[in-house]
């Protein structure tokens, strides 16, 4: 009897085993949740599983279920919003698919590519989830405020300004392409500033065409988000070229970095453009050109805490009818500050220009919290009709260190300082002292635009990647001749009196000229 039972149960087992381990057929239709229509090619796979089968035109499926398997189900089509349906032991599933596609205002169909969003040291950064496209803004405000004291000759208001608010957005796309408009609305003027397309090459080459800064003067071509004072030199304002319409070429291997290219107008600011525009309106005159160059070598390019910069840089320019008057050309400045608007170092219009050539060299030194860093500069402009060829030249150089512990760092693609690692949580303070130089006076004493030197101390606190606070106190010193086209008082004559021409100042050389103390302070955020 206990046989028969024992039998009985192990046959009742197998079965209800056997019965548990057949599969089952799942089968459905797909349509469109848009319009109900029967979707074709619907790829329905089982998760966790190599069993996949599509749908036919009448968008039924039928896909065979295993009793171990996941029971879950993935419908998805290129054209519609994957879906994944848990089938709870079920037999029949009908689904219903969102399309994705989109169209833009034109009613051509576009891709889609998700992005996610990212902090990344203070910058929003959207990213595709295949790293094939990337976006991100880069914002900065420089509020600024200066005061002014001494006995200056001319009076000099102190006052605050916003010094740059800029908005950029940037563009990485298709792995090898980048894309970038950068424009500035500080003080209520529209400037536009970088405006152009790159593509990278997988060799370290790099083409470039738009509107962005010629590669003179690795001060110059420095961003202001990372620079070490609150203005640049005088020198390398009055001589290495700003931004200009261009085509170029970059190559960055290791230790050396390669720029060329030629270019054309500046666009960037209301005023030029109206005399390029008129200028050609009313005088037929072509827009000039510049073939400008410069080479990088960089010592220890591989250590992460020390390194080497040399560099040379030269441009050939014939002048642009960006001028007031076609054909010439004029070499000003500020005087460190942009709320000093006075330009006392100002050569004017020069004219009968043949070309004009520029030369800079460049070094800089690091490791880890200290830097030196300096540039000589220098032009040369050739005149027509036997003419006199003009020479001016300045120079700069500086020291910083960064007191808790930071680090400098170097960027060797573009052969420029970077933004500085903080020591502590809580920031770093940066020291610095730059002295610069510039002269505009001829040789031949025929062009006279005067020359002056500054000293300037920097006291730099690095809150976090996104506040920079900056504080600058500054001597002028400049010489008799520093009179800003004849507008401003040089000194005294013999009488007493304030005079605008350097020869009828009575005091003896190097004493005349307006010298004068500046502090300014800055803060800024990027974002």
């Amino acid at each position: 009897m206990k046989k028969i039972i024992f039998l009985t149960v192990l046959f009742f087992g197998l079965t209800a085993q056997g019965v548990l381990a057949q599969s089952r057929n799942v089968s459905g239709t797909v349509k469109s949740s848009e319009d109900g229509t029967a979707i074709n090619n619907v790829t329905v796979r089982l998760k966790g599983a190599l069993t996949t089968t599509q749908t036919n035109e009448m968008g039924f499926y039928s896909i065979e279920v295993y009793p171990n398997s996941t029971d879950i189900l993935i419908f998805s089509h290129e054209d519609h919003d994957e879906v994944e349906v848990y089938l709870n032991g079920k037999i029949n599933m009908d689904i219903e698919l969102k399309s994705n596609i989109r169209f833009n205002q034109y009613g051509v169909k576009v891709n889609r590519n998700p992005l996610f969003a990212e902090e990344r040291n203070g910058i929003l950064v959207l990213e595709s989830y295949r790293d094939d496209y990337r976006v991100w803004f880069d914002i900065r405000v420089q509020a600024d405020g200066a005061m002014f004291f001494g006995k200056p000759l001319n009076p000099i208001g102190n006052g605050v300004s916003i010094r740059r608010a800029r908005f950029a957005t940037k563009v990485e796309f298709g792995k090898n392409w980048y894309a970038e408009i950068d424009m500035d609305i500080a003080n209520s003027e529209l400037e536009l500033k970088d405006a152009y397309l790159s593509y990278t090459f997988n060799n370290g080459l790099e083409l470039k065409v738009g509107n962005y800064k010629e590669s003179v003067s690795m001060e110059s071509t420095t961003t202001s988000r990372y620079l070490t004072f609150m203005e640049r030199p005088m020198a390398v304002n009055t001589f290495a070229p700003s931004r200009h319409i261009g085509l170029s070429a970059r190559y960055s291997q290791k230790w050396l970095l390669a720029l060329g290219g030629v270019y054309f107008q500046a666009v960037d600011g209301l005023e030029e453009r109206v005399f390029s525009k008129d200028n050609n309106k009313d005088y037929g005159t072509d827009e000039g050109v510049s073939w400008t160059g410069r080479l990088v070598t960089m010592p220890f390019y591989n250590n992460v805490n020390s390194g080497l910069h040399f560099g040379v840089s030269a441009s050939y320019r014939t002048p642009k009818t960006d001028a007031e008057v076609p054909g010439t050309v004029r070499y000003s400045t500020r005087s460190l500050s942009s709320i000093n608007r006075k330009k006392y170092i100002d050569t004017d219009l020069i004219g009968n220009v043949d070309h004009t050539t520029i030369t800079g060299f460049e070094g800089a030194a690091y490791h880890k919290n200290i830097r030196v860093q300096g540039e000589y500069l220098m032009s040369s402009i050739y005149r027509k009709n036997d003419l006199p060829t003009e020479h001016f030249d300045g120079f700069y150089v500086f020291g910083s260190y960064l007191v808790f512990g930071g680090k400098y760092n170097y960027n060797t693609n573009e052969g420029e300082f970077t933004q500085v690692a903080r020591g502590k949580k809580w920031g770093d303070v940066e020291l610095a002292f730059r002295y610069d130089y510039l002269s505009l006076n001829s040789d031949f004493d025929k062009i006279m635009g005067g020359a002056g030197e500054g000293y300037t101390l920097g006291l730099n606190f690095y809150a976090n990647n996104n506040v920079k606070i900056m504080l600058n106190y500054s001597y002028l010193n400049h010489d008799r001749y520093a009179s800003g086209k004849n507008k401003l008082y040089v000194g005294y004559d013999a009488d007493g009196k304030l005079t605008r021409d350097p020869k009828l100042v009575a005091d003896e050389m190097g004493k005349a000229g307006e010298n004068y103390h500046m502090v300014a302070i800055r803060f800024e955020v990027d974002f």
